[in-house]
């Protein structure tokens, strides 16, 4: 095991803060910044494997599957907090984006040390969420290694899933069998074996796009705003009534009245606006379009405003 941390970059102690505990508050900041600048020249440079992970995931969302994200400690959390954003934010269904952590939800805000190593556990909670055919699994693990995140890629790739292994270790760890690796060199992290820093913050980036660009892909958008948010807060509320407003170019009582009359959903209010269309209608040509505004307005309405 020794050995096989050594060999790890994300293990190796970073030259330039060796004397990091000695240094004054701006100096540290400044380290820890220009570091993190690293992790997003790194995930520059594997761009091509996100994007054909990204066409994996899509085709898998087209077809109705399922995305599992699955990891321990930092990498697990992050995988967790992606799947739980989608539905307020696409309006997707939870049941579709699901994150698996070593040790359970527990774990989320109390860690628990060794459920990394919980191989058995990992296999048996592929098999209880029946991952198969037509998924899509995600591992991460920034040491490369993990052996719950292996265990449970294996046992998906075994049911024939489809597997995504994001880590920050190039090299080292062992061979990974999956359909798509994506090993950003981030480098030795400000302190040796965080790997909830730079490691963290490459394998965030990662998950933003890969679930962004594939709502993006996929009608969640219109242009560049959240047209199938979860109104679900003051916040959202105000958010939703703000887009029906400038897209629909309606004063705050015409977007209210347009929610009203949609169920709260910002996309079929803004088709009704736009085509003059009651709510059935709206629903079922957007429907018709796969989920897509602008295609279920194309020859009715606007789709560019």
């Amino acid at each position: 095991m020794a050995r096989e941390l050594a060999s790890l970059t994300s293990e190796s102690v970073h030259p330039r803060t060796r004397n990091i505990d000695l240094e004054s508050v701006p100096q540290i900041l400044g380290r820890i910044h220009t570091e993190d600048r690293e992790a997003v020249r790194a995930v520059g440079k594997v761009l091509p494997a996100i994007g054909r992970a990204a066409r994996i995931y899509e085709a898998v969302w087209r077809n109705g599957g399922r995305i599992f994200y699955a990891g321990a400690g930092t990498s697990g959390r992050l995988g967790v907090l992606d799947a739980a954003e989608c539905p307020p934010t696409f309006g997707t269904d939870p049941k579709r984006i699901i994150g698996l952590i070593a040790g359970g939800n527990r774990t989320l805000i109390r860690s628990r040390e060794g459920v990394e190593d919980e191989t058995k556990t990992a296999r048996e909670l592929i098999r209880k969420h029946s991952v198969g055919a037509g998924d899509l699994f995600i591992g991460l693990a920034a040491s490369r290694r993990t052996p719950f995140t292996r265990a449970a890629m294996e046992e998906a790739r075994r049911r024939r899933a489809k597997t995504v292994f994001i880590c920050t270790n190039p090299r080292g760890g062992g061979r990974i069998v999956c359909d798509v690796l994506i090993a950003p060199d981030v480098g030795p992290e400000v302190i040796a074996g965080s790997t909830r820093m730079k490691a963290g913050t490459a394998q965030k980036l990662i998950l933003n796009m890969l679930s962004t660009t594939v709502m993006l892909r996929t009608g969640k958008t219109y242009r560049n705003r959240m047209v199938d948010l979860q109104a679900r807060s003051v916040k959202l509320r105000a958010r939703s009534l703000r887009l029906v407003m400038e897209l629909a170019e309606v004063s705050a009582p015409g977007a209210a009245k347009l929610l009203e009359a949609a169920g709260g959903h910002v996309k079929t209010a803004l088709l009704m606006a736009w085509c003059n269309l009651d709510r059935r209608s709206a629903e079922r040509d957007i429907e018709g379009a796969g989920g897509s505004l602008r295609r279920a307005a194309r020859g009715k309405g606007p789709t560019d405003r």
